[in-house]
């Protein structure tokens, strides 16, 4: 018998209390028991989000969100500024340009990030810009972008702030209202350990001015409809019922635990995965000390003479852990160890214990349980 573990950036393990919330039989969406979910979710959320603004739920993925929070706020010709540092941001760029607008992406190689300063030269170049896209926790590198030093840029100019929390709002610290941010967004499939098919956004009163003047196509990812449709504790259209239901289980269960107390479980395993790679001889990304790591996924570059596509196949396949490969430009150069959502310090030493057992069969030379003996030192100094 193989036992699997979902150990990826997403999709995250789920509960076994909300798989069994899942589990009910369906109920219909327009009725008070369904009105009743809506109304906790959207309190629990921005209590998730810290901010007094809606939390607006769609039925889709992240990239819903990423779309939604394009077409709600600009018009066609509008310019944007986005950072750009690996996958997802380049995304943004992708779909501001499907949208007709004007874009100046300020690049930056994968494993790196783009600091506040070049944000500020650049809207000092373009004061006519009206909106700033961003990730925080770039998933395909496992870089952490400096969202609160980004924001005291954007703060003080015409531009809205957007930025990607697909896979860090939950699990890394975020204040949405304390650090001036104008539009968030992130995942079901994330720290919120419930299965993709949900995103969430939310917009402070500088965004809702410019949704007021979007003229972009928009229907489905309507946030006026849905808004509307929020303050009567309803959906603009038909949502994902099961979700919605595991999503008031999980949020629960988040509140529970407390936002600080998360954000600290998230670090310490972020911490004892980083120093238990290294521990072996393995680099990680970012790979520069002024670039910090993101606490949701630690992105190991694959050692020299190791075929890099074998080790998440191999890890999977015959030790049961499902890890991501690099993405992009990274494919082959990296692997992506998750530690994200419904993740605890037994599972770290899991996800190691396989990592080792798939490299030592690929060839990689090391000292045998060094890696669990160096995670396992970490959390003790922590909690002991």
């Amino acid at each position: 018998m193989l036992k699997h573990f979902l150990y990826s950036p997403g999709p995250t393990p789920v509960p076994e209390e909300v798989l069994l919330e899942m589990a009910n039989p369906l109920i219909h969406h327009r009725t008070p028991q369904f009105f009743k979910i809506i109304q906790e979710n959207f309190e629990l959320l921005q209590y998730i989000f810290q901010t007094k603004n809606p939390v607006i739920t769609i039925t889709s993925s992240g990239t819903g969100a990423m779309e939604a929070s394009v077409t709600n706020f600009l018009s066609p010709k509008d310019k944007a500024i986005v950072l750009s540092a690996g996958k997802f941001g380049e995304r943004f760029a992708e779909i501001c340009r499907a949208y007709n607008i004007n874009v100046i992406e300020i690049k930056a190689p994968y494993g790196m990030d783009v600091k506040a300063e070049e944000l500020e030269k650049a809207l000092k170049q373009n004061p006519d810009t009206k909106a700033v896209f961003t990730e925080y926790s770039e998933t395909s590198t496992g870089v952490a972008f400096d969202i609160k030093s980004i924001a005291k840029v954007v703060k003080n100019t015409e531009a809205i702030l957007v930025v990607d929390g697909i896979s860090a709002i939950g699990a890394m610290e975020f204040k949405m209202d304390e650090w001036a941010i104008d539009v968030a967004l992130a995942g079901s499939q994330k720290a919120f350990m419930i299965p993709p098919g949900l995103s969430f956004i939310s917009f402070s009163e500088k965004a809702k001015k410019m949704m007021e003047k979007s003229t972009l196509p928009k229907y489905y990812f309507n946030l006026t409809k849905e808004k509307e449709s929020l303050e009567k504790n309803t959906t603009a259209w038909t949502p994902a019922i099961s979700l919605f239901i595991a999503l008031n289980s999980a949020l629960k269960l988040m509140k529970k635990e407390g936002l600080e107390s998360i954000t600290k479980r998230h670090a310490l395993i972020a911490e004892a995965c980083r120093k238990a790679v290294q521990s072996i001889g393995l680099s990680i990304l970012p790979v520069v000390p002024a670039v910090k790591p993101s606490d949701t996924l630690t992105a190991v570059k694959v050692p020299a003479g190791i075929d890099g596509l074998k080790i998440p196949s191999l890890m999977r396949d015959k030790y049961g852990v499902t890890i991501a490969g690099g993405q992009e430009s990274l494919k082959g150069k990296i692997f992506r160890l998750g530690h994200l959502g419904y993740f605890g310090i037994s599972d770290i030493i899991i996800e190691l214990q396989a990592m080792e057992l798939a490299l030592k069969e690929l060839g990689y030379k090391f000292d045998y349980g060094k890696s669990v003996f160096t995670a396992q030192k970490v959390i003790e100094e922590h909690l002991l």
